[in-house]
C-alpha cells in the first residue's frame, strides 16, 4: 500500500511528460497519413488536379452558400448566450466579430479549445467579462451543439430516414424507441429549464443552463450550423459516393469528431482518411479533390477573408483613433492580433514548404532555363523551403507580440517571395505570400514586446503543432512523388527536371532544422532574466524616509528599480523570467505611485512577462483592481501596539523568565548604531553561521534580508551580549519608520551554544525599547497563508491555501509560526497578492519561492 502514491506520482509524471503529449497526436495524425497514403496510392497528382479544375461553378457557389450560412450561424452563438448573461455593456457587433474570427481561426488551426476560447476570452476581457463569464459562455456553446446534434439524431433514429441503415444497422423497433428516448431527454432538459435559473453538475463541475427559450434559439442555430458545414462538403461530393444526405451526414459527423480527438491541426489527414474509408473512395480522385476543395472553401477562405477583413479594419482604426468607434474597434481587435498573425504564419510557411514538395510546370521552368543558371535554382528551392519551416517556427513570436519576430516574419516572407520568383514562377505562391505581407503589415504596431528570448524559441504545444504540419506536409509530397522508384542517386541530380531529388534534399534539410529547434526548446531554459541593479541613491533616500517599515527589502541588492521621473516614489521587482514581481507597495509619495504601478505593468507587457506584486497592504488596492488584477489574500501581519506593552501578568511570564535568564547568564541588551555595524561584522558572522548550521538551511532573498555587509549596514543592530567577554548570543537588525510610528525587524539569528534565553530574551527586550522610544507598533513580520477561510463556499485560493496551512507541516512550519507570534497577542492584518488573475496566483507565488530560496535547489532545502 505504501507504494501506491509514489507508483502514481510516477506514472502522473511519465503521462504528463512533454515528450509524451507530443508524441500522441504525432502518432495518431502519423498513422492517420499512412492509412490516407494507402487510400489513395492509385491516384496519380495530374488526375488530382484535373479532378479539381474540373469542378463545375455551380457546386462550387452551392458550396460556398452553406459555408457562408455555417458561419452565420457561428457568429449568432455569443451574442445570443451574453444576452441571457449579466455581463458589462459592449457593442452588439463585438460578440458577432468574437464568434466569427474565433472560429475561423481555430477552424483552420484545430484546438479549437484553446485558440478560439483564448480570442473569446482576451476580447471580452477587454470589455470587462471576467474568465468564469467566458468558461460558461464557451461551455453554454458546447451544450448547444450537444443538443442540435442528439435532436438530429433523435429525429432519424424516430422516423428512418433513407440511409440511416446503411450506417447504424438496428432493428426498427429499437431504433424507434432509442430515438423517442433521446427526443424525450432533449424535450425534458427544456421544461426543466423553463423557469430559468437552472444548473449542470458533472462531478465537481458545473454550468448554469440557459431557459427554455434561449436554449431552443441555440438549438436552432447549433442545427443550422451542423446542416451548413455538412453540406458545404456534400455539394462537393461525387454524386455515386455521397449517398442521400442522412448516410452522408452520419459519416461527417464522425469524422469530425475523431478529427478533433486526434488534436491535429484542424483534423489534418485524420478527417480526410476518415472520409474516404467510410466511402470506400480508395483510389478516386474525384473524391480526394472535393476534401481539397472544402478545406479551401470551409478554412482556407473564411480565414483569408477575416484576416483581410480585420488588417483593414486595424488600418482605418489606427487613422481615426480619435473617433470612440474607432477605439472600440481596435479594443475589440487587439486581442485577436497574435492567434491571427501566428495564423498567417503558419498558413505562410505551409504554403512556402507545399510549393516546394509540388512537381514545377514545365513551362514556367523553360522560361527560367534561358535567363537563370541551375544552381540558382536549387539553391532559391532549398532556401524556399528552409523560410517555410523558419515561418512555421517564428509563429510562436507572433503570437507573444514580439517585435523581433515581426522583423523576422517580414524578412522571412519577403525572402520567400524572391524564391517563389526564381524557383519556377510560382505566382499562386507569390500571391499567398504578398498578402501576408500587406496583413503582416497593416498590424506592425501591435508588435512591440522587446527582450523575451529567442523569436525562434518553442514551447511543447507549439512543437506539436509544427511537427504535425511539417508531417502532413511532407506526405502530400510523397504522395506526389510516390511513382519515382527511389535510389541513392536521387541525392545527387541536380537538373531542370529533377523535382523529386530537390524534394528529398529540401525535406533532410526542413527536418534537421526543425529538429534542432525541437530539441533547444526541449533542453534550453526560459527566456532571459533581467539582472539586479545597484541600489540607487535615490531609493536609499526613499526607504529611510518611508513611515513603512517592509520597505526596507528594497536595500536587499537582488532587485530592479522602477523611480518616478522627479524621484519621489520607486518599486522594487525583481525578474524571473515569466514575471515581473514587485515587493510590497510602491515607496514614497502616492499619487507618484499610482502612476509607477502603471508603468511597471506597462513593461511588463512590452516584454511579454505577467505583472504581480507581492505582499501588498491595503494602501493601493484600489488601484490594483482598477489595473484589472485579482487580489488574494496570501497570509497576515503580526504587529503588536507598544504604548502599554508589559511583561507583566500571566501571559508574559514567559517572557520575563526568559529576559531574567539571559541576565543571570552575564547577557545584556544593547543597540549597535547603523554606522558602527561594519566593525562588528565578524562577531555577527559567527552567530548567523551558527544558526544557519543549526537550521540546516540556506539565505533567502527578495522578502527576507539575508546576511549581506551591506544591507545591514543601513540598519541599527539589536544584541544580546554578554557583559565580560562581548560574545554576540542573538541580533536582529531594526527597522524603524521614519515617522516613528512602526518599528519591526527583518533578519534575527541566535547562537544555539551561548544562553537558552537568546530569541526570547532578545525579543521581549527589542519591544522594550520600542516602547520607551514611543514607537506605536512592533511588526512581528507575516505568517503565510494564515487566516484564510477554509469553507465549502469560500474561493478556491481560500480552500487551497486553508488546506496546505492545514496539512503543509511537512514542508513549512504555518501554524507553528504563526502560534509563536500569536503570544504576543498581536493585531493580525491582511497580506495580499496582486496578479493577473487567480489562476495565476499560484505560479506567481511559485515564482515567489524560487526568489525567495534562490532557485530549485533552495526551495528543496526549505
Amino acid at each position: 500500500m505504501s507504494d501506491a502514491p509514489s507508483d502514481q506520482g510516477r506514472l502522473s509524471a511519465i503521462l504528463s511528460h512533454p515528450l509524451l503529449r507530443m508524441a500522441i497526436p504525432l502518432t495518431i495524425m502519423l498513422i492517420a497519413l499512412a492509412v490516407l497514403r494507402d487510400l489513395s496510392r492509385e491516384i496519380a497528382p495530374a488526375e488530382l488536379i484535373a479532378a479539381v479544375r474540373s469542378y463545375p461553378w455551380t457546386a462550387i457557389a452551392l458550396s460556398t452558400c452553406a459555408m457562408v450560412a455555417s458561419y452565420v450561424a457561428l457568429a449568432l452563438y455569443d451574442p445570443v448566450i451574453l444576452r441571457g448573461m449579466k455581463t458589462p455593456d459592449m457593442p452588439g457587433w463585438v460578440p458577432v466579430l468574437t464568434g466569427v474570427s474565433s472560429m475561423a481561426i481555430s477552424n483552420l488551426l484545430g484546438f479549437s479549445w484553446l485558440t478560439g476560447g483564448a480570442i473569446r476570452y482576451r476580447i471580452y476581457a477587454a470589455f470587462g467579462v471576467d474568465i468564469a463569464a467566458v468558461a460558461r459562455l464557451i461551455a453554454t456553446s458546447w451544450i448547444a451543439f450537444a443538443l442540435g446534434l442528439l435532436t438530429l439524431l433523435g429525429l432519424m433514429f424516430t422516423f428512418h430516414p433513407t440511409g440511416m441503415s446503411q450506417v447504424i444497422v438496428l432493428p426498427r423497433l429499437p431504433e424507434t424507441i432509442l430515438g423517442i428516448l433521446i427526443l424525450t431527454g432533449v424535450v425534458g432538459l427544456y421544461i426543466w429549464t423553463w423557469p430559468g435559473g437552472r444548473e449542470l453538475r458533472i462531478g465537481r463541475l458545473s454550468t448554469p443552463l440557459p431557459k427554455t427559450t434561449r436554449g431552443l434559439t441555440l438549438m436552432v442555430i447549433a442545427l443550422v450550423d451542423l446542416v451548413a458545414t455538412a453540406l458545404t462538403l456534400y455539394f462537393l461530393m461525387p454524386a455515386d459516393l455521397a449517398g442521400n444526405f442522412v448516410y452522408f451526414f452520419i459519416i461527417f459527423i464522425g469524422a469530425l469528431g475523431l478529427g478533433f480527438v486526434s488534436n491535429a491541426p484542424g483534423g489534418l489527414g485524420v478527417f480526410e482518411a476518415t472520409i474516404i474509408a467510410a466511402l470506400g473512395g480508395t483510389g478516386r480522385p474525384d473524391l480526394l479533390a472535393a476534401l481539397l476543395v472544402y478545406r479551401l472553401i470551409y478554412t482556407l477562405l473564411p480565414f483569408t477573408i477575416a484576416a483581410l477583413g480585420l488588417a483593414l479594419a486595424w488600418t482605418l482604426a489606427n487613422r481615426t483613433m480619435a473617433g470612440a468607434a474607432a477605439q472600440t474597434l481596435r479594443r475589440a481587435m487587439r486581442p485577436i492580433v497574435p492567434v491571427l498573425m501566428a495564423a498567417v504564419a503558419l498558413l505562410s510557411g505551409a504554403a512556402l514548404l507545399l510549393s516546394g514538395d509540388l512537381p514545377t510546370t514545365a513551362k514556367r521552368m523553360e522560361v527560367l532555363q534561358d535567363i537563370l543558371p541551375l544552381a540558382l535554382i536549387e539553391t532559391s528551392h532549398l532556401l524556399s523551403s528552409v523560410a517555410g519551416v523558419m515561418l512555421l517556427i517564428v509563429a510562436r513570436g507572433l503570437y507573444r507580440r514580439m517585435r523581433r519576430a515581426w522583423l523576422i516574419a517580414m524578412a522571412l516572407l519577403s525572402a520567400g517571395l524572391v524564391a517563389s520568383l526564381l524557383r519556377g514562377i510560382e505566382y499562386e505562391a507569390m500571391i499567398a505570400l504578398t498578402l501576408a505581407i500587406v496583413v503582416l503589415w497593416s498590424f506592425r504596431d501591435a508588435f512591440y514586446r522587446v527582450g523575451l528570448g529567442s523569436a525562434l524559441h518553442l514551447n511543447a504545444r507549439w512543437v506539436i503543432t509544427v511537427v504535425l504540419l511539417f508531417a502532413g506536409i511532407t506526405w502530400i509530397g510523397f504522395f506526389a512523388y510516390r511513382n519515382v522508384a527511389y535510389s541513392q542517386d536521387l541525392w545527387w541530380q541536380f537538373a531542370w527536371g529533377g523535382d523529386a531529388p530537390r524534394f528529398l534534399r529540401a525535406t533532410v534539410v526542413v527536418a534537421v532544422v526543425l529538429a534542432a529547434v525541437s530539441l533547444n526548446a526541449l533542453i534550453s531554459r526560459a527566456g532571459t532574466r533581467l539582472p539586479p541593479q545597484p541600489i540607487p541613491d535615490t531609493v536609499r533616500h526613499l526607504v529611510a524616509q518611508s513611515s513603512q517599515t517592509d520597505s526596507a527589502m528594497a536595500l536587499t541588492g537582488d532587485k530592479r528599480f522602477l523611480i518616478a521621473p522627479q524621484g519621489e516614489a520607486a518599486i522594487a521587482y525583481a525578474d524571473t523570467g515569466r514575471s515581473l514581481i514587485a515587493k510590497g507597495d510602491p515607496i514614497g509619495d502616492r499619487t507618484a505611485g499610482d502612476a509607477l504601478i502603471w508603468d511597471l505593468r506597462d513593461m511588463a507587457d512590452r516584454m511579454g512577462r505577467t505583472c504581480a506584486f507581492y505582499a501588498v497592504q491595503t494602501d493601493y488596492l484600489t488601484a490594483y483592481l482598477d489595473m484589472g488584477l485579482q487580489v488574494v489574500k496570501i497570509g497576515e501581519i503580526a504587529r503588536v501596539p507598544l504604548a502599554e506593552f508589559t511583561l507583566d501578568g500571566p501571559k508574559r511570564k514567559d517572557w520575563r523568565h526568559a529576559k531574567s535568564r539571559a541576565a543571570r547568564d552575564g547577557y545584556v541588551f544593547d543597540v549597535i548604531p547603523a554606522a558602527q555595524v561594519n566593525g562588528h561584522i565578524a562577531a555577527l558572522r559567527i552567530v548567523s553561521d551558527a544558526w544557519l548550521a543549526l537550521k540546516g538551511g540556506a539565505e533567502k532573498n527578495f522578502a527576507l534580508g539575508a546576511f549581506d555587509p551591506d544591507f545591514l549596514c543601513h540598519f541599527d543592530i539589536a544584541v544580546l551580549r554578554h557583559a565580560e567577554t562581548g560574545r554576540i548570543a542573538s541580533f536582529a537588525n531594526l527597522l524603524q519608520a521614519a515617522d516613528g510610528s512602526e518599528l519591526g525587524i527583518d533578519l534575527m539569528r541566535y547562537d544555539p551554544a551561548t544562553t537558552p534565553a537568546a530569541m526570547d530574551g532578545l525579543f521581549a527586550d527589542m519591544m522594550l525599547w520600542g516602547r520607551d522610544r514611543e514607537f506605536d507598533w512592533f511588526s512581528l513580520g507575516a505568517a503565510p497563508l494564515a487566516g484564510l477561510e477554509n469553507r465549502a463556499h469560500a474561493p478556491v485560493w481560500n480552500r487551497v491555501g486553508g488546506f496546505i496551512y492545514t496539512h503543509g507541516a511537512r514542508f513549512y512550519h504555518f501554524e507553528g509560526l504563526r502560534s509563536f507570534k500569536q503570544k504576543f497577542d498581536p493585531v493580525w492584518e491582511p497580506n495580499y497578492l496582486a496578479s493577473p488573475g487567480q489562476l495565476q496566483a499560484a505560479r506567481v507565488l511559485y515564482e515567489v519561492s524560487l526568489l525567495i530560496s534562490g532557485g530549485l535547489r533552495g526551495l528543496r532545502r526549505r
